[in-house]
């Protein structure tokens, strides 16, 4: 299949050549019937290279492996192969692009081969499957809806997730309104704050100690058996009052 491929090169420059001659003969028409008739050889045997499986023994050629495997996959939508229709060809001072009618089971196509007009090479190979205009709006249906579907999708997700904080924040707020009124029904306890002030008490005294024996010797009393120091408060008074 290789040496098939390489004498089809060869026969393309000799078709270029030819082109540049019998242009000028007025014989284009003659060239270009001899340039469509290669391509739908072109399409035969790249049919047989893909129904052998012997695509991979192309890899090192880029163009026609490209080609092949674009070929591989129209087939699933062209159904059987049933042959070529004819085509067109253009030739310009760069490049030969030769397009051929492919006829299927299932869809018809086009394979458009492009040769460099210097080497005679192949410069690519494109399979353009034809579908009706039904088929056609179904898949731009069937992409708009999977592009919206995806859209609103991301959306509502970003929605859940700042609902999920907004979430978190109530918890900790909620959590943070026991504690307070804990708080606040310990320090309302009045036994709470007898304790409090027991324990205040507690802490001065040695203040106490001596505020009772002052007590006691104003009262010319030797002892403080007769009261009980419970509290100690500042007087607001001022010096002057006092006196």
């Amino acid at each position: 299949m290789k040496k098939l491929f390489a004498i089809l090169g060869v026969i393309t420059c000799m078709i270029g050549l030819c082109a540049c001659g019998q242009e000028e003969a007025g014989t284009g028409d003659a060239n270009t019937e001899s340039m469509v008739q290669f391509g739908e050889t072109t399409v035969q045997q790249m049919d047989e290279i893909v129904k052998q499986g012997a695509i991979e023994q192309y890899a090192s050629q880029p163009e026609i492996y490209a080609g092949l495997l674009g070929w591989q996959d129209a087939l699933d939508d062209i159904g059987t192969f049933e042959g070529t229709n004819g085509g067109t060809a253009v030739v310009t001072d760069e490049e030969m692009i030769v397009t051929v009618n492919v006829l299927g089971s299932s869809h018809n196509a086009t394979v458009e081969i492009i040769f460099d007009a210097t080497t005679g090479g192949y410069a690519g190979i494109t399979t353009n499957v034809k579908y009706s205009l039904g088929e056609i709006m179904v898949k731009a249906a069937m992409n708009t809806v999977i592009g919206m579907g995806t859209v609103f999708a991301v959306l509502i997700l970003i929605s859940l997730i700042i609902s999920c904080f907004t979430l978190i924040s109530k918890l900790e707020t909620n959590k943070q309104k026991p504690a307070a009124s804990t708080t606040a029904s310990v320090q309302s306890d009045p036994v709470v704050t007898q304790i409090a002030q027991k324990e205040e008490l507690s802490d001065d005294t040695e203040l106490v100690a001596v505020i009772a024996a002052a007590i006691a010797a104003y009262e010319g009393s030797g002892s403080t058996d007769g009261f009980v120091v419970r509290s100690i408060r500042k007087s607001n008074k001022s010096k002057w009052q006092n006196a």
